[in-house]
């Protein structure tokens, strides 16, 4: 028979095994997405729409100051995470 304290840690450790599987599920599912969906999603749509809004914004209104310079660096670097999404790894 166990007693109070080798029964919860053997709850504890059933909880945590079920957790294991729920995340490795997940997990699964996330990285079991054909990889053209991958770039179509919401969040990647939205991004990319607002790294181009974000560029097109440090044109309009000029670069007049290292500041903007650093603007465009940063919205193109976020633009050009985006589109790489959309070329296969090599693990897919």
């Amino acid at each position: 028979m166990l007693n109070a304290q080798e029964k919860s840690t053997e709850d504890t450790l059933s909880v945590v095994s079920v957790d294991t599987e729920r995340s490795e599920s997940v997990v699964s599912q996330e990285f079991g997405t054909t990889h053209s969906s991958r770039f179509l999603k919401l969040e990647w749509l939205g991004q990319t729409i607002a790294s181009l809004c974000w560029i097109a914004s440090v044109f309009a209104y000029g670069i007049t100051s290292p500041g903007d310079w650093l603007q465009l660096i940063a919205a193109s670097c976020w633009l050009i995470a985006n589109v790489a999404v959309i070329f296969p790894n090599r693990t897919d």
